[in-house]
């Protein structure tokens, strides 16, 4: 016996009491059971000389009529709780009867959501009912109110909101759709702009797949209610006091939006497709349906809303947190605490939504204090198929949203052929981001006329959908016809409307035809004026230099802490140390180096922007940027309260994933020239779960689509017998990848080397991604240090020269980098091999031929040269450095030869033991043979 026998208990006793009246209707056992109950209750009532409301006789026990009353609550309690379950399921899975497929291919309607199903005849459907439950729908019956129910939840709307904890939201979403029954009461004037916009994408798509015949435009065509979606939400986002969206999408429908959102010139769109200058293009840039533009849009109110549309790889999904890096930064420079003025739209295709990981990390760093950016309008492209695959062989899920439902979000299922929901959910899902600062998802169901592009097939695989779409009328089509059948448009007017459509896109056709292209990509303006990219400049380096005391009072700033905070025992002993490397008795590690290099960038107004996993310790716990009290876990940054008018430091511990924070990170430098905008690795193997990042965005944008970043890499790397999983940053792969001087990769091996690059990062104006190995053991190694004057001379170096100087007596010339070198110099004063100079590589890229033969100059030319390196042969910088130098230092009678562990598929061994014995045999090598 449970309480869920309780309730098939009463359920019996209603049946037997009243709403059968007939005993019969239960088994006998049951039967005797409620005989007995019945008059055991009886005498109860009448040894107590019960009255139920006065209707006792004379003390003879209660009397039919009582008995009536008491049989009869007793029904309408049950009968309240069946209505009340009946009405949470429409509320709950009324989503699943909704007429969602413009192709009319339903799925039958779930069994919870008849009345049967509860024991409610169609008599009971004549009955009224009241309860708070229903509150916002009001019906004579419950036949009405389960009309209304219908009319909200189960026409070309379907609402998934139940799952959300928060009591508040859901009243607000039921509030929003069953007073309404879920439909805007559009004005005229509205139904004509849809109209429009409809007619704007319909003409376009049909325009140049007639004037491009067979080119590939990935067309919008069975999607074209896209247009008016993104209308009628950057409308609202004007109402909103928006002033800026960061728009992303796939290639589907791009074009599209490229005219008739952002307001391309259709002359230069039809360029792309003629391609007149492919001497422009030579090795770069970018297919049309993967471009970015920005402009301003006008709403009916004169309010402006600057678009940005990102630049977009084939890569689906990764440009989302892109995006949101854009849009987060644009809000941060904007003092934008609240995040209402910036906001993020993104589009996705169904497949991908339900597919790409990068999906999940999106949603579960929208409402982390370091990456929210105050609610994303999501839109689905719901095709119902990728590619040529069917989504019961793509999802587990019923909906390619369902990964949205980890957040507490609505979710918008929404037929794209009815022009009014679709305008409907815009404004309600617009209307939860500005009320709840949260996400929130449109899946627009629709699907595609020509296919995965408009060279493809689709009836190879989708026989049966493509002979429901052949027999489709456009949504154009069938929105006009409805417009006409209710007065609310003349054919006439919707002749004018569609001829000054086609008369434009002609004239700008024929201007394409007549006038010499001109490149329309947008670089280098705004918060960019002033910064460049193309080849590195000599001589433009900027002063990176601090004066002593500047050093020495960040320094002890970095030390202080509040009267009262109780710091962690070790704790004390570090900012001990820290402060006896303010006042010159210690020299400074690299922890205190890079500190020292953000306080004075902070201080001169540069902000930073520190971000990985465990990055506010460190994962070696070397920086401690965060300070927590250890009696009430209060948190404190000495780094926050340097200056009154400092610049802003975020130091944010991330999730623990690396695609999406790395992209992040990204984006939010793309709209953060004047920053350090920084991502950490906890160790550098980690990098390539983000491969798509660096590939596809950091090492190509500037080629493809002439975006510069400044973002900085910072990658834990070393040999040190941890195994093959935490070693090697890859060096060789970010290597390969160097061309054109597109990023920076170093490896610095000092703290004052690493505070003059950090500072360069900041300062310069030529930007460029900067990837750089850190140290994990040289964190803390003794011979690791740099005295304080050498933040007050000099700057970054490219190559350290040997620090023997005594170029007459060597024999033999070192070559190498990092942690390395260290063991090469204990090596050198071990053997008293003074005959060996050892010249360290601080920057592998951009480096030129002068600068590398300009270490060796005063060196015999033929004297024995070596690169020596910790990883195998065929990682590392060895083959870099042979093809890229290998012919110059022959030319100049330096052959390069390789001193490195023997090849291996993987990067180490996992033996701590086999490792030492690989190490030692790797410095002995380096210096074998010598006279």
């Amino acid at each position: 016996m449970n309480s869920y026998s309780l309730d098939y208990i009463d359920d019996l006793y209603v049946q037997y009491i009243w709403y059968i009246r007939d005993p019969s209707s239960v088994s006998p056992g049951w039967r005797k059971y409620f005989e007995e109950f019945s008059l055991a209750n009886d005498s109860l009532l009448q040894a107590e000389g019960s009255d139920i409301d006065g209707l006792a006789a004379d003390g003879d026990g209660p009397t039919e009529q009582a008995k009536t009353l008491r049989d009869e609550a007793l029904w309408l309690a049950k009968m309240q709780d069946r209505v009340d379950n009946l009405v949470r399921e429409y509320r709950v899975r009324g989503h699943l009867m909704a007429k969602l497929d413009p192709l009319g291919l339903r799925q039958p309607p779930p069994a919870e959501l008849n009345p049967e199903a509860y024991g409610l005849s169609a008599e009971d459907l004549r009955r009224s009912f009241h309860c708070p439950a229903l509150q916002y729908v009001n019906g004579k019956s419950l036949g009405e109110i389960l009309d209304k129910l219908r009319a909200t939840y189960c026409r070309s709307i379907g609402a998934q909101f139940m799952h959300i904890d928060n009591r508040t939201i859901r009243d607000w979403l039921q509030r929003r759709m069953e007073s309404s029954q879920n439909r805007l009461e559009l004005s005229r004037e509205v139904q004509m702009r849809i109209y429009t916009r409809l007619a704007d994408a319909a003409i376009f798509e049909e325009f140049v797949r007639r004037k491009f015949v067979g080119a590939k435009t990935f067309s919008l065509e069975g999607a074209e209610s896209l247009i008016p979606l993104l209308d009628l939400a950057l409308e609202k986002a004007g109402q909103h006091a928006v002033e800026g969206v960061v728009l992303a999408m796939a290639h589907r429908g791009r074009l599209n939006v490229l005219a008739n959102i952002l307001g391309k010139r259709a002359q230069s769109i039809f360029w792309s497709f003629d391609d007149p200058r492919p001497d422009m293009h030579r090795g770069a840039g970018d297919v049309r349906y993967h471009l970015g533009y920005s402009s301003d849009w006008t709403t009916s109110t004169g309010a402006k809303v600057h678009i940005s549309l990102c630049f977009n790889p084939s890569h689906l999904e990764f440009v989302n947190t892109v995006a949101q890096g854009r849009c987060r930064a644009k809000q941060d420079r904007a003092g934008d605490k609240k995040h209402s003025k910036f906001m993020t739209m993104l589009i996705h295709g169904d497949a991908a939504f339900a597919g790409e990981g990068i999906v999940q990390e999106t949603l579960n760093m929208s409402e982390l204090k370091g990456y929210t950016t105050g609610g994303t309008l999501h839109v689905i492209l719901n095709n119902q198929v990728g590619f040529t695959t069917e989504p019961a062989e793509s999802r587990s899920t019923t909906y390619a949203t369902d990964v949205a439902k980890m957040l507490q979000i609505p979710i918008f299922h929404v037929n794209g052929e009815d022009p009014e929901a679709v305008a409907q959910v815009v404004s309600l899902a617009m209307d939860f981001r500005r009320e709840f600062r949260r996400d929130v998802v449109i899946d627009m169901y629709a699907y595609r006329r020509w296919g995965h592009n408009e060279g493809d097939e689709p009836r190879f695989t989708q026989p049966l959908m493509y002979k429901t779409i052949d027999q489709q009328r456009s949504v154009r089509e069938s929105y006009l016809f409805r417009l006409l059948k209710m007065g609310e448009i003349t054919r006439q007017e919707a002749d004018a409307i569609d001829e000054v459509r086609q008369n434009k896109l002609e004239r700008e056709f024929e201007l394409a035809q007549q006038e010499e292209y001109v490149s329309d990509l947008q670089t280098m303006g705004g918060h960019w004026m002033g910064f460049y990219g193309g080849k590195e400049p000599t001589g433009d380096d900027p002063k990176t230099t601090i004066t002593l005391d500047q050093a020495k009072e960040f320094l002890t700033q970095l030390t202080q802490v509040p009267t009262g905070f109780s710091l962690n025992r070790k704790l004390k002993r570090f900012l001990e140390l820290r402060q006896e490397m303010a006042e010159g008795k210690r020299e400074l590690d690299w922890a205190t180096a890079e500190s020292a290099a953000f306080a004075s960038l902070l201080v001169e107004g540069h902000p930073v922007r520190l971000s990985g996993q465990d990055c506010e310790r460190g994962t070696f716990s070397q920086r401690h940027c965060v300070l927590h009290d250890t009696e009430n876990g209060q948190r404190y940054s000495p780094m926050q309260h340097l200056h009154p008018e400092q610049a802003t430091l975020d130091v944010i511990n991330s999730p623990l994933c690396e695609a999406g924070v790395l992209g992040f990170e990204y984006g939010y430098s793309l709209d953060s020239p004047d920053g350090l905008v920084i991502w950490e690795a906890q160790f550098g193997d980690f990098w390539n779960v983000a491969q798509v990042i660096v590939d596809q965005f950091i090492a190509s944008a500037e080629d493809k689509w002439g975006r510069l970043s400044h973002l900085t890499l910072l990658l834990p790397h070393g040999f040190e017998g941890a195994g093959p999983e935490h070693c090697s940053a890859r060096l060789e792969r970010f290597l390969l990848l160097t061309a054109e001087d597109n990023i920076q990769v170093a490896q610095p091996s000092t703290p004052a080397q690493y505070f003059h690059i950090l500072r360069r990062q900041a300062k310069r104006r030529w930007s460029k991604p900067l990837v750089m190995l850190t140290p994990k053991s040289l964190l803390r190694h003794p011979a690791v240090v740099s005295p304080l004057s050498d933040l007050t001379q000099g700057g970054f170096s490219k190559i350290l020269p040997d620090v023997r100087n005594e170029p007459s007596r060597t024999e033999r010339i070192l070559l190498c980098s990092g942690k390395v070198y260290y063991e090469l110099v204990d090596k050198r004063q071990q053997l008293a091999a003074e005959n060996v100079a050892i010249i360290r590589i601080e920057q592998f890229y951009p480096l030129s031929d002068g600068e590398l033969l300009g270490s060796l100059a005063k060196y015999a030319p033929g004297t024995d040269l070596a690169w020596v390196q910790e990883e195998p042969t065929n990682m590392g910088a060895w083959q870099f450095l042979k093809v890229r130098f290998g012919d110059m230092l022959a030319e100049n009678n330096f052959r390069l030869r390789r001193v490195s562990r023997v090849e291996s598929a993987s990067p180490s061994t996992g033996s701590a033991s086999a490792h030492k014995l690989e190490q030692e045999e790797l410095i002995d090598e380096a210096f074998a043979d010598l006279n």
